[in-house]
């Protein structure tokens, strides 16, 4: 049930200012929060490159990136203002998962080597059987109604891999794995992020903001609350369409962008038990979905992928189940086709991003662990 993320591919920094508004625009899946993110970001790649062109030397320390999970659209060399977080001796290597420290939150986040992984073998025999397991699993999940002035609180863990640009040399790098905490509102108007990738502050920040103009934000597909989500369809067909007709432009493809769209409904977001079932049974009629019977999330939690493979950044998607009860995991976001140009440095097995879900909770108030609840 988890929100994640699209991840990108490098370009030109010169082209990031003229896409960051089509960036806003198109980043699916309650990302819009993040905009500021993004140009805080180049604002401090930009301090970073004058910095280095004068001739002193950056503290790797001081690296710091923000996460973007999930963007709609293949960005050039935008990957550097992706950010989940690794330290050198964490890599998804042989199979597993992230290692080392789940991620205590330090302040500054030092870089590690770019994370990579097995590549599970993918094939199409029986993804309708296993998304209709996923969805009955899913249907009989107990999920309790969040009320007013309740929040919807998810704790995960992410990392991820990203082109990191000095001068005129380009390398991968990957962040550390960390813990990331979000509360958000019944209705979306308020909310809270604890995530050492966005915010060096132990306490976290604000996600109460109002929109560019203004004005309080108001959920839809691509951002949702829980209110938003309680009044969706939960014919599949009918929802399939409305994802399709409200995605349209976005991502590399309709088909991809689909796929990715429900994929973060899955998230951080909180979709109703019917919804949630609904979403399985919309998935399995986008072409292109494969089955991997063995992904690994960020925490090293093997299970049995649903994925789809983006055509055209050579990158699959994979959400990631537990083999026996079929519960969410988490997902990732694996290079799996070689990649021309800058693109190139990405080899196929690195992972792009990975992200495990450790809890989900309904809670009373904002910035209130589960284990203070009731």
């Amino acid at each position: 049930m988890n929100a994640n993320t699209s991840r990108q591919n490098p370009a030109e920094r010169d082209e990031s200012a003229e896409l960051l508004s089509r960036t806003a625009r198109d980043l699916p899946a309650g990302r819009h929060e993040f905009h500021r993110e993004r140009l805080m970001a180049q604002i401090h790649d930009m301090q970073r490159e004058e910095h280095t062109a004068t001739g002193a030397t950056e503290a790797p320390a001081k690296v710091r990136r923000f996460r973007l999970p999930r963007p709609a659209i293949v960005l050039p060399a935008m990957a550097a203002a992706m950010a989940g977080v690794v330290v050198a001796g964490y890599a998804v290597s042989g199979g597993g998962g992230a290692t080392g420290d789940d991620g205590a939150q330090d302040g500054a986040l030092a870089t590690g080597p770019a994370l990579t992984t097995q590549l599970g073998a993918a094939s199409t025999e029986g993804v309708p059987q296993l998304l209709d397991r996923i969805s009955l699993a899913a249907a009989d999940v107990s999920h309790p109604t969040v009320k007013p002035g309740q929040y919807v609180y998810v704790e995960s863990r992410t990392a991820d891999t990203f082109v990191r640009t000095v001068g005129d040399e380009s390398s991968l790098a990957s962040h550390r794995l960390h813990r990331r905490q979000v509360w958000m509102s019944a209705d979306g108007t308020k909310g809270w992020l604890i995530d050492p990738a966005v915010n060096d502050s132990p306490e976290g920040e604000t996600l109460s903001l109002p929109d560019e103009q203004g004005n309080e934000r108001e959920a839809y597909l691509n951002a949702p609350s829980y209110d938003y989500l309680a009044k969706l369809t939960t014919d599949p067909d009918a929802l399939l369409a409305k994802i399709y007709k409200e995605t349209e432009g976005m991502g590399n493809s309709p088909d991809q962008q689909a796929f990715t769209t429900i994929g973060d409904l899955l998230g951080e977001s909180y979709p109703p038990a019917e919804l949630y079932s609904a979403l399985f049974k919309a998935a399995e009629k986008i072409p292109g979905v494969v089955v991997v019977n063995d992904a690994v999330d960020a925490v090293g939690r093997h299970g049995v992928a649903v994925a789809r493979l983006d055509e055209a950044s050579g990158q699959r998607e994979e959400w990631i189940f537990d083999k026996k009860t079929h519960v969410f995991l988490g997902d990732r976001s694996v290079q799996v086709r070689k990649a021309t140009g800058e693109a190139a440095l990405i080899k196929p097995g690195t992972v792009l991003y990975t992200s495990a879900v450790i809890n989900r909770a309904v809670v009373d108030g904002m910035k209130q662990s589960p284990s203070q609840a009731g």
